[in-house]
Order: C-alpha cells, then structure tokens, then sequence
C-alpha cells in the first residue's frame, strides 16, 4: 500500500469510516461496555487472492491506535475458504466499530486481484499482458489499480494526465475522421504537435482494418483494435509484423475469461479488459467474536 499517497489513502479512509459511524454507532453503545475487550478473527468465506490486508489494518488503527492487528495472511497471497486472514484484539467498541469498513474494503480488492489474477493465468503462455482501464469506482481508482497489480495485471494510465489515447470521439470532434474516413495528413500533424510536446507514449483507437492500416503507417506507439473480430485481429497482427513491427497492438471490447486466451495467442502485446475494475465480484470475509 506504500505505492499509493499516504495522505490521498487517510483520506479516503477517514471519509469512509465518517459515512459509516456518522454520529456514532448506537448497537455497540447500548449493548457493549466501553471497556470490554474482546479477541476477534477474520476468515475467509471462499477462495481468491488476497488484496487490502494493510488497508484494513489502517481502518482499525485510524478508529484506535491500540487495537492489535495481526496479520495471517500477507498481500498478494492466495487463500482457501475458511483460511484465516487476520487477528484481532483490542477494545470491543472500536473493534466493531472499524469492521464493515475494514471488511469492505478487503472484500472490493480481493475480488479485483482474484478476478485480474484469473486473466493473468490465463494468458500467462503467450506474450500478450492484461491491462486495465480508467472504468472504475469514482475515488478509488488508486486503490482499485493498485489491486489490478496485486492480481499480477498491468495499468494502463491513471487518468486522463499521463497517458495518450486517441479514440474515436476525439477523431470525429477534432475532424480527422469524416464519413468512416480518416484524414491521414491531419493524423500526421496531430503526432507531430504530440512529439514536440511531450514524451509520452501515443496510443490511438481504430474501429477496422481500412482504419488500421491507414493509421499503422504514422507510426503511433500502440494502436488499440476495438472491438475487432478474431479474423480481424489475425489480419492486423500478420500485417503488423510484416510492415511495421516495431507498433504495438492492444485489443478491446467483449473480453472475457471464455475468450482471452484464444486472443492472447493471436500475437497482441495488450489486452484491456474494463471488467476486472468495473464488474468483479466481491470477495466474502467475516470477523467473527472468539468466544
């Protein structure tokens, strides 16, 4: 977790908990005694990768420094139902307190890391990587590609500041693609004012192969092929490779478990799959009361 801001990471944290404990938790404050302490476990409920252990450590110390957190488990590891995760031991008022959100957080990444890590097994024979996209939670997407790397994934940009990748929209609205054509002479001028800016890597969307072959011969960094046809993909990675290899080639659109591999092995260096950040499933923890 050292990777993401300390100040951004407090932050989310600390507004979590707010939207969690509000005023106050008033269960825990009419059942339980102010100093009770209590021991606690956290398990697994199903199998996966494990990702926020250090978050939900953080959790519990925000809401009470003298809380004991011991971890089991550590970040990155794989884990069995019933496997457990954490101890904990301290005050059983900030204990119960600092749980859904510790336990929220812990669940949202796992299921990241486990479902990149399922992609990542997947492709793991051929030479292309599994990237993610900017399709992610508003607010957390530190934290959300950051469980894309735990899962063994590659992130694409962080936001709209540090990469390029020129898609569709920008084309029609800047005027270079008219009637499904692409005006290649502004295409030039475009990369042109880009290189003379800025060192960053240009990537640029195509929707077909006329499209592709226009655009490979300016020599963009990366061309991303969206949503293309098997067929499709083959025709552009073998004319990739005889013409112009030193492009690399990313695909989009409709990726799945049931069809990365078969992508992956048609020869693409990248492949951008939105689900692991926009659509994975959660994993189930429980803390449960020792006793």
């Amino acid at each position: 977790m050292l990777e993401i801001k300390k100040k951004l990471l407090k932050k989310i944290l600390r507004k979590s908990l707010e939207e969690d404990i509000g005023r106050g938790d008033i269960t825990t404050f009419f059942c339980i005694s102010p100093s009770k302490s209590i021991k606690a476990t956290i398990f697994a409920n199903e199998e996966g990768i494990l990702c926020g252990i250090d978050l939900a450590k953080e959790v519990f110390s925000l809401v009470d420094p003298s809380i004991n957190f011991k971890k089991i488990k550590k970040e990155g590891d794989e884990f069995k139902k019933a496997d457990v995760i954490a101890k904990i031991a301290g005050k059983a008022f900030n204990i119960l307190r600092a749980e859904r959100t510790a336990l929220n957080f812990l669940s949202l990444l796992s299921g990241i890391a486990t479902y990149t890590h399922k992609f990542v097994e997947k492709v793991k024979n051929a030479k292309a990587k599994i990237r993610d996209t900017r399709k992610t939670t508003p607010l957390l997407r530190a934290l959300e590609k950051y469980a894309v790397r735990v899962g063994g994934g590659l992130n694409h940009r962080e936001g709209l500041w540090d990469g390029i990748l020129i898609k569709d929209n920008h084309l029609r609205a800047a005027g270079i693609i008219k009637n499904k054509k692409i005006d290649k002479k502004k295409i030039l001028e475009t990369f042109e004012m880009i290189k003379e800016n800025t060192s960053l890597e240009i990537e640029i969307e195509v929707e077909n192969l006329s499209q592709f072959k226009k655009i490979i011969s300016c020599l963009p960094d990366i061309i991303l092929l969206d949503n293309f046809s098997f067929p499709q993909i083959k025709k552009a990675v073998a004319f990739r490779n005889k013409f112009f290899p030193q492009v690399k080639l990313e695909v989009s659109g409709g990726i799945n478990l049931d069809n990365v591999e078969k992508i992956a092995h048609l020869g693409v260096d990248f492949i951008a799959v939105g689900s692991i950040t926009h659509s994975p499933k959660a994993v189930d923890f429980s803390l449960e009361v020792d006793g």
